[in-house]
């Protein structure tokens, strides 16, 4: 589970413009604009293309119902299938009734697919052994539909084996986007209005490892900021926290246009159950880089991953997980109860009883909470940048540099970054006045 997964997108139906459904990451947020962009070339205008996820069960059984739902709705619409549940078990989807053609992660991103689509040429089912890929071409996107914020790729795969997590299988090993490509992306979605990007991918803490010369993320971000100094907000996807590079720290501590907000890719707080999930980090790892990064940057705001009833989890372990809230002063979580995937070394670990991980999902799920709403509480009377993504009437929403929702009560135009007074919250907001 490389970086946290995101609410379902449903495109509102356009006439003339194949309709996406992405569920997933935001390296999918990602591909589904380069998916878009092909569809749309190759004339596929009648369209509906569900770009699905692996990372639990339920991502799955999400997808299938949203595929007879859009069957259901619209009868003559071409359903194709793709992304990494299609990658991993292309013969499920294949099998579906609804289901006109299933592309891989790697077929779904070339655009003589939709044209041999379009042309009736392709087969029913498309897709190669991921494991075989090599190399991560550039994608070049023009913009994101309705968004002052752009996901951008820089990196494919993982070369890690963490026991629960099957993305890998559906990702190819980890493979970088050459720098010079990435640059040219951001400047590009700079021009055309974009006003914040995020680094994203299945482990961008991995980046540049099979490049010349073997520079990291903290050197691909320095690049970034440097080439181009029209962006003014740059964020990061998930990060390993014993990955994280000198120059990245550095980059994080004194760089104002590299955003206060960082996701960790925690998925546990005992040291036990990391040994059994593989992961590269300790309890006390997490604990440190936090403590250290807050100390030279004290407005930094953490969010990250938690996985709650991982196999053999004792309530002593889960306790450990609990605690490391706490003391890594973590504000924004992603909970998720243990989901065993089919052909991983965890699904054939002692599993904790499903209820026990729904129960201990929920109180992971209650401190954060707490969490969150104590850092709200600190933010009253605050003066803020807030980066506005929607806008109607008298109201609009967009996030603060902390990653924060914020709504705000006057209107303003969706891609502007204005000036805001905190003066109020709700448990899912912030809300605030023009300062």
């Amino acid at each position: 589970m490389a970086e946290e997964t995101l609410t379902p997108v449903i495109d509102a139906a356009t006439p003339g413009q194949p309709q996406l459904v992405t569920f997933g990451c935001r390296l999918n947020a990602f591909e589904s604009e380069v998916i878009r962009n092909h569809a749309s070339a190759a004339g596929l205008n009648d369209a509906i293309i569900i770009n699905t996820c692996a990372v639990t069960s339920e991502a799955e059984r999400q997808a299938r119902q949203a595929i007879r739902k859009a069957r259901r709705l619209n009868p003559s619409a071409r359903i194709i299938v793709t992304g990494c549940a299609a990658q991993i078990s292309p013969e499920k989807f294949a099998a579906m009734d609804e289901v006109d053609a299933v592309l891989g992660n790697e077929e779904k991103l070339k655009a003589e697919s939709f044209t041999a689509l379009s042309l009736s040429r392709a087969p029913h089912v498309a897709v190669a052994d991921i494991m075989t890929v090599t190399e991560t071409a550039p994608h070049l996107i023009s913009g994101f539909a309705a968004r002052a914020r752009a996901f951008v790729e820089i990196q494919q795969g993982c070369d890690h084996r963490c026991t629960f997590c099957i993305i890998p299988f559906g990702r190819g090993n980890s493979r970088s986007v050459p720098t010079g490509a990435i640059v040219d992306q951001i400047r590009q979605l700079v021009a055309n209005g974009v006003r914040e990007v995020v680094l994203t991918g299945v482990d961008i803490t991995s980046y540049g490892g099979d490049l010349p010369g073997n520079s990291g993320l903290g050197a691909l971000t320095r690049r970034i900021l440097t080439l181009v100094p029209e962006l003014p907000r740059l964020r990061l996807s998930s990060l390993d926290v014993v990955e994280v590079d000198e120059e990245l720290r550095r980059l994080i501590i004194t760089e104002e246009r590299l955003m206060p907000h960082l996701h960790l890719s925690l998925q546990a707080g005992d040291d036990m159950i990391l040994k059994r999930m593989k992961r590269r980090h300790s309890r006390d790892d997490a604990i440190r880089f936090t403590t250290e990064m807050l100390a030279a940057r004290p407005d930094l705001v953490f969010g990250a991953d938690l996985i709650a009833g991982f196999p053999t989890e004792t309530e002593a372990m889960f306790e450990n997980s609990l605690r490391l809230i706490d003391d890594c002063n973590l504000t924004f979580l992603h909970v998720f109860p243990y989901s065993a995937r089919s052909g991983t070394p965890a699904a054939k670990m002692p599993q904790v009883p499903g209820p026990v991980r729904k129960a201990r999902a929920q109180a992971l799920r209650e401190r954060g909470l707490i969490a969150q709403r104590a850092y709200f509480a600190r933010q009253f009377g605050a003066a803020t940048r807030v980066l506005v993504e929607k806008s109607e009437g008298n109201a609009a929403f967009g996030h603060s540099d902390h990653f924060a929702p914020v709504s705000l009560g006057f209107g303003a135009v969706p891609g502007s970054i204005i000036d805001t007074r905190i003066n109020g919250a709700t448990d899912e907001h912030l809300t605030a006045i023009a300062a």
